[in-house]
């Protein structure tokens, strides 16, 4: 037996520590803070999505021949071109990201970031980098970590820490939809010292790369378009994408 199978079964045994989403002891909780049960219990998106914003459609009939656009793409201009998530942020899946992001279980992003490569297969396809939503630097002190950052290592392109957080902002969780765009607006700029490893002398910024930011949750998806602006407007991305382990729904399928 080794020792890592040694540790796992006396933690289990003198703890038990509970899943991270339904309280149930964990066998191995060295390897794992979900159970697989609740894993396999997650809710995922099925078509029809909106393919800028992976938000639910209501049926077909809602889905034109031209685009598959939700009516809030369709009223508002969005930098990203197309998204994708894993499923809905309730349930099961919110409480495995809740472990992650606030309860430091590490452990839990390989594993879902597989899903997220699974539910973001055209969204990765030909991506050059992926680029983590960035956390304003006292708030990533005091988690500790990125949770996007842990999610984009896992998903397969280089990442890239091409913006900086420049102001605190509150939680977008607490806002109403109507004031997430102005919460978000101005708060993110390119990382110069990135920007310049990344970019190679004499190439006009990112003109010609495709760039997929990575976060944890989407809810209006204020957040990723004022990223995707920056990226788009002041370095000249081709393309800028989005994936996200889960999204805010506003419209159940019929």
């Amino acid at each position: 037996m080794t020792l890592s199978a040694i540790a796992n079964r006396a933690l289990a045994v003198l703890f038990q520590p509970p899943c991270a989403a339904c309280g149930v002891p964990v066998p191995r909780p060295l390897d794992r803070a979900v159970c697989d049960a609740c894993w396999s219990s997650l809710v995922t998106f099925r078509p029809p999505l909106c393919t800028r914003c992976a938000e639910p459609l209501p049926s077909w009939r809602a889905a034109t021949l031209v685009s598959l656009l939700c009516p809030r793409c369709r009223r508002r201009p969005q930098a990203i071109a197309r998204a994708a998530a894993i499923g809905p942020f309730e349930g099961t899946l919110r409480d495995v990201v809740h472990a992650l992001k606030y309860g430091g279980r590490r452990s839990i992003a390989p594993r879902l970031g597989a899903l997220m490569q699974a539910a973001g297969g055209d969204v990765l396809a030909n991506a050059d980098l992926a680029v983590p939503v960035p956390l304003h630097r006292r708030r990533e002190w005091s988690r500790g970590f990125n949770q996007a950052r842990l999610l984009a290592a896992t998903l397969g392109p280089p990442v890239a820490d091409l913006l900086v957080r420049v102001r605190p902002t509150p939680p977008q969780a607490d806002l109403p939809a109507a004031q997430r765009h102005g919460n978000v607006r101005g708060a993110f700029a390119l990382n110069l010292r990135e920007m310049a490893r990344r970019v190679p002398r004499g190439r006009a910024g990112l003109a010609g790369i495709t760039i997929v930011l990575v976060d944890d949750v989407a809810t209006t998806g204020a957040t990723l378009d004022a990223c995707a602006r920056v990226l788009v407007a002041e370095a000249g991305a081709t393309e800028v994408r989005a994936l996200t382990a889960a999204r805010a729904v506003t419209v159940r399928p019929s």
